[in-house]
C-alpha cells in the first residue's frame, strides 16, 4: 500500500497545472520536428540536396550517431545501446524538470522536446534525419535539424541561467 500511496505522490506533483504547460511545450516541439523531417523527406526523397542560396542548403542526411553526426554507429548493438541511453537520460531530464524552478522547466522542455523527437527518429528510422545545411563556400557547419536547435537552445539558455545564478549570488 505505502508503494501506491508514493506512487500517487508522485503522479500528483508530476500532474500539477503548471507541468501541463511544460508537457504542451515538448509536445509542440515534437510535432514541429516531426512535420519539419517528414516535410523534408518527402521533397528531398530523391534528390537528397536542395541549393537555397550560397550560405543555406537543404540537405538530407540520416546520421547514426550523437549529435551532429559525432559517433556515428551502424544499426546494431552499439547504437541499440546508445539509442537506450538516451531514453534513460530523457528520463532523467523529466525528474530534473519537476524539481526545477518554472524559468527552468522550460530550458528542460526544450532539450526534452528535441531529444524525444531525435530518439524518435532513431527508433523508427534507425537514423536521425538531418537537413538544415549553413556554409561558407567549402566550409559546413554540421548539418542538424528542429530538435537540434531546441536542444542546443535549451542548454545555452539553461548555461546563461547558472551564470547569471552565480553573479547574482557573488555580488
Amino acid at each position: 500500500i505505502s508503494i501506491l500511496t508514493n506512487l500517487n505522490k508522485i503522479k500528483s506533483k508530476i500532474l500539477i497545472k503548471e507541468n501541463i504547460y511544460f508537457f504542451i511545450i515538448i509536445l509542440t516541439i515534437f510535432i514541429f520536428d516531426r512535420y519539419s523531417k517528414n516535410l523534408i523527406i518527402d521533397l528531398l526523397e530523391n534528390e537528397k540536396y536542395l541549393f537555397i542560396n550560397n550560405y543555406f542548403n537543404l540537405n538530407l542526411v540520416f546520421n547514426t550517431g550523437i549529435g551532429f553526426g559525432f559517433f556515428s554507429l551502424n544499426a546494431g548493438i552499439y547504437y541499440n545501446i546508445l539509442s537506450t541511453l538516451i531514453f534513460v537520460i530523457i528520463l532523467v531530464l523529466f525528474y530534473f524538470m519537476f524539481k526545477s524552478k518554472t524559468s527552468e522547466k522550460v530550458f528542460f522542455s526544450f532539450i526534452i522536446g528535441g531529444a524525444i523527437g531525435n530518439l524518435y527518429d532513431r527508433i523508427i528510422y534507425k537514423a536521425v534525419p538531418d537537413f538544415l545545411d549553413f556554409h561558407i563556400q567549402d566550409f559546413h557547419w554540421f548539418t542538424f535539424n528542429i530538435a537540434d536547435i531546441f536542444i542546443t537552445l535549451g542548454v545555452i539558455f539553461m548555461i546563461l541561467n547558472e551564470l547569471a545564478y552565480k553573479q547574482n549570488n557573488e555580488n
